[in-house]
């Protein structure tokens, strides 16, 4: 189903990104069109707020799913960020204590609310944009996708959504029998 939620791009930051699907196609996908879904995925991804989650959170939720977009595709395509694209994404690192406990495993308590929740993504995006693991970072080539996805070894060349690498497969399929002709 094209609104189920993507999990496997690498983070949960990531993951966010790819709450809407073929963001450059005709037809974009919103995966987050309410608040409820925007708490199914906060669920998902270990980040349920104490607090319900709101329409103004979803607003929120996407205002920083575009400032991460566009800072994760300069960072593939080695574009250096703008000011004005980094301050977004610095109004969205607001302090939030740490608090862990020791119980089946290491647990970190619950956002209290989802602006808390927000928050947590937008400090591992900037971990993932300032450090080292940057250079993992690859954007599918499809191009109604360029979904950002986590590359550890180095070896992938779509995002993991079967679609993209069965279109790219079959373009190349195509590509090379023209080349034959």
């Amino acid at each position: 189903m094209s609104e189920d939620f993507r999990l496997d791009m690498g983070a949960p930051w990531l993951n966010l990104l790819a709450t809407r699907g073929r963001h450059f196609g005709a037809q974009p996908v919103e995966r987050l069109p309410t608040a409820e879904r925007l708490r199914e995925w906060l669920a998902l991804s270990e980040l349920m707020p104490l607090t319900p989650v709101t329409d103004a959170d979803l607003r929120t939720a996407h205002r920083l799913r575009e400032v991460l977009r566009e800072l994760a595709l300069g960072a593939v395509d080695g574009i250096p960020p703008r000011a004005d694209q980094v301050s977004p994404l610095t109004a969205f690192l607001g302090p939030e204590p740490v608090h862990l406990a020791a119980l089946d495993r290491l647990h970190r308590s619950a956002p209290a609310t989802a602006a808390d929740a927000l928050g947590r993504l937008a400090h591992q995006a900037a971990d993932w944009l300032t450090g080292p693991l940057r250079e993992d970072l690859r954007a599918c080539p499809e191009q109604d996708c360029r979904g950002v996805f986590a590359d550890p070894g180095g070896r992938r060349r779509w995002c993991p959504s079967p679609a993209c690498a069965s279109r790219g497969r079959v373009r190349a399929l195509r590509e090379r029998r023209r080349g034959e002709v």
